[in-house]
């Protein structure tokens, strides 16, 4: 079973929410935050796979939230997806670097809120093409800082490949056609590279790569 912890000032979001998930055979929610205190605090209380997490709210907002979620010990095996109003807005950076796993419209579909519920639990990222393109064009005005860069030295060649491919949208499976290996040998090298990077899930590798310049806004991936 996915737990998942919904965070949303607005019941009636909630609830609806929660009848989505709920009639669901894999997903169970576990607890309801009506702002970011009580989701930090039931988060503890119930250890979540996914915490839903709006990004406006009373007391604490959501990327506090978000952070304090991250930096706890206790909650390393929750993954954070913030919920947004609009697809792009001021937040979307800062919450990726608080630690956020992705982002959902709240008006996106049900099929694809289950999906990118199921795809965060996994592990992956749930980082849309115009998300993407977003975080890539934070980049443009500015010169990657470099600061990262030492710590990219752990990485091996391929796996600094692999975090280059991950970093432009790739699955693991377009990762292994495009290197021509395995799927289980992409999903090895990708796993490594993380662990060596301290990064909890592939939103926070995309973060790394562009800031430590693997990957540059020269190479952006078309996202059109």
């Amino acid at each position: 079973m996915i737990r998942v912890l919904l965070a949303d000032d607005q019941a009636l979001i909630r609830a609806g929410f929660r009848a989505l998930l709920t009639a669901e055979d894999d997903i169970e929610v576990v607890a309801e935050a009506a702002n970011g205190e009580q989701a930090v605090s039931l988060a503890v209380r119930h250890l979540p796979d996914v915490a839903l997490v709006d990004i406006q709210m009373p007391v604490l907002d959501g990327i506090q939230a978000t952070r304090q979620i991250v930096a706890d010990p206790r909650l390393t095996g929750t993954r954070v997806v913030m919920l947004t109003n609009y697809g792009l807005d001021e937040y979307v950076y800062t919450a990726l670097r608080a630690g956020a796993s992705g982002f959902l419209v709240k008006d996106t579909e049900p099929e694809d809120l289950l999906h990118g519920v199921r795809v965060v639990a996994r592990g992956d990222a749930l980082l849309s093409p115009t998300i993407t393109r977003r975080l890539i064009d934070e980049y443009v005005s500015r010169p990657p800082q470099g600061r990262l860069s030492s710590a990219l030295d752990v990485l091996t060649n391929r796996e600094r490949e692999v975090v280059a491919l991950a970093a432009r949208g790739m699955s693991n499976d377009e990762i292994a056609a495009q290197m021509v290996i395995s799927l289980a040998t992409a999903k090895t090298h990708v796993s490594r590279s993380m662990t060596k990077l301290q990064a909890r899930d592939r939103a926070q590798l995309v973060v790394l790569a562009y800031e430590s310049g693997l990957v540059t806004p020269a190479h952006r991936p078309d996202t059109r």
